[in-house]
């Protein structure tokens, strides 16, 4: 069997929603560190793994695979990780859920971004995360009125919308973005705060 080895940066949002997948399913692998902040994602030895030159990288089963959520529906489809509901409209609608921070937020609070659009300077770097945040958050709350009440977006176990909602909000920390008026949200963060996946995945931790 080959060895499943994870491309990474600790503070990656993409590179989270692994980790915090690949230990809710058990995965044994081994983080290599690409360091964003020296621009190792743009050697070329990176560039050879990812012509995108981004994190996170995963070699598994033979396979080299790109793109978080190519790759979690890949997981879920080869190992059960049951992080998708079977049925076709709960799934949509949990993939719409995941989707409205991973494609929607995440990408233009991506720190490249950020830097173009705002030179990197404060006060400058902050407004943009806090205006693009913030309101991805309350979106997300507001969506999550169409799932039944618990701990987790749906079902009893955490899925796909926890994995891509805890990275962003370890984003809005850093950020200094509240989202007291968000409950849904904060429940789900303390149920999540309380299984060890998410806390091995945690960029302190990685």
């Amino acid at each position: 069997m080959t060895e499943t080895v994870l491309w990474d940066y600790p503070k990656s949002s993409a590179s989270y929603r692994l980790r915090i997948a690949l230990n809710l399913i058990g995965e044994p692998y081994r983080i290599e560190t690409v360091n964003l902040l020296d621009g190792s994602q743009k050697s070329a030895e990176h560039l050879a793994r990812n012509p995108q030159g981004l994190v996170p990288v995963l070699d598994i089963d033979g396979q080299r695979l790109t793109q978080s959520l190519a790759i979690l529906e890949y997981l879920n489809d080869t190992r059960a990780a049951g992080i998708l509901p079977e049925d076709p409209i709960a799934r949509a609608k949990v993939r719409a859920l995941a989707m409205s921070l991973a494609v929607d937020v995440h990408p233009i609070c991506n720190l490249s971004v950020m830097r173009h659009a705002t030179g990197g300077e404060e006060p400058a770097r902050t407004a943009w995360m806090h205006h693009f945040i913030a309101p991805g958050l309350r979106a997300f709350e507001t969506l999550l009125g169409a799932f039944p009440d618990g701990d987790f977006a749906f079902g009893d176990t955490p899925g796909l919308a926890e994995i891509c909602l805890i990275p962003q909000l370890y984003n809005a920390n850093r950020w200094g973005v509240a989202y007291d008026d968000c409950p849904r949200i904060k429940a789900i963060e303390t149920a999540c705060a309380t299984l060890p996946a998410f806390q091995n995945a945690h960029p302190d931790r990685a």
